[in-house]
């Protein structure tokens, strides 16, 4: 049966697909303009808003993988992320197939993301945890009620080979590339977890192909190294051989800039992850699968040298 990444060719999308292989030679890659990740990989293009392209996606697939990434803004989430998971939960259990939904920690607000774990409260703090809140109660409903079986797969921040829509690449590899400063919001002293995009899709993978783990939510693999702002900082001066100097913007900064930079503006309200410490404890997964996740600074030194090829 076919396994299919809904939103294919993203950081994650693409990392899932390369798994895959793992369990199965039939992988399909949902997108608007999907491309192969590997060889034998099927290719099908669709509207992911539309709810009839959706059902003709997932149809004869037995595991759904929904890593879709919208355009990073609340009215585009507000409008689009409900109706997605309503849709993509209808077709998975009209077709018979499994949901394994890529999620962030949104949902979880203020205090909580000093320590999340899977238990951690869904208690949104921000518009956008909202919105993932409810994404998150629409699956969980549904697996309660409905027959669905799913599997909600948290991240924290994450980095890899594809740039975008990562924090850490953005303030700190892409300023030290341009032999500027690091940035980094709030404060560089407190703790800050970020997963690495191969674990993370191999993760999802393993989660996907492991029948005990449905019906749960799981926190993907991430280093377990309590690491700063400024130790984020320090390992890629070290791998580019750059200063390792870095410029907070602190939060008043970041609503003033966001009168000009949009994406300043939507990042706002998520400070609250930036001014405390912000630890992702995926023990669960890393005792459950005997897995040990790649060390923060090799993960950093393989980006780097990934990018340095290109």
């Amino acid at each position: 049966m076919v396994q299919t990444i809904l939103g294919a060719g993203g950081a994650i999308g693409v990392e899932v697909a390369k798994a895959l292989t793992a369990y199965t030679s039939n992988i399909r890659l949902v997108a608007r303009n999907p491309k192969k990740v590997n060889d034998s990989d099927e290719l099908f293009i669709a509207d992911l808003t539309d709810r009839q392209q959706i059902f003709k996606a997932v149809e004869g697939s037995s595991i759904v993988y929904l890593t879709v990434g919208f355009n990073y803004t609340i009215k585009v989430w507000q409008n689009l992320w409900p109706p997605l998971a309503r849709n993509v939960v209808d077709a998975c259990i009209a077709h018979g197939a499994k949901l394994v939904f890529f999620d962030n920690i949104y949902a979880i607000g203020d205090d909580h993301v000093k320590h999340i774990t899977e238990s951690s409260p869904i208690n949104p703090s921000s518009q956008k945890g909202q919105v993932r809140a409810e994404v998150d109660r629409i699956i969980l409903e549904a697996s309660e009620k409905n027959g669905l079986k799913a599997i909600i797969a948290r991240s924290p921040d994450f980095f890899g080979v594809i740039k975008d829509k990562s924090v850490l690449m953005n303030l700190i590899y892409e300023n030290l590339a341009k032999d500027k400063k690091a940035q980094w919001f709030c404060n560089a002293k407190v703790v800050h977890s970020c997963g690495y995009a191969p674990d993370l899709g191999k993760g999802t993978a393993m989660l996907g192909n492991t029948d005990d783990a449905f019906q749960q939510i799981w926190n993907l693999p991430t280093d377990s190294e309590r690491i700063t702002g400024e130790g984020w900082v320090q390992l890629f001066a070290d791998v580019m051989k750059t200063g390792n100097k870095v410029q907070v913007l602190p939060a008043w900064g970041v609503k003033a800039l966001g009168l000009f930079v949009p994406i300043l503006r939507e990042m706002h309200e998520m400070l609250y992850q930036y001014d405390r410490d912000y630890f992702f404890d995926s023990s669960k997964f890393n005792k459950r699968f005997n897995y040990t996740p790649i060390p923060n600074a090799e993960a950093v030194r393989q980006v780097v040298e990934a990018l340095k090829g290109k």
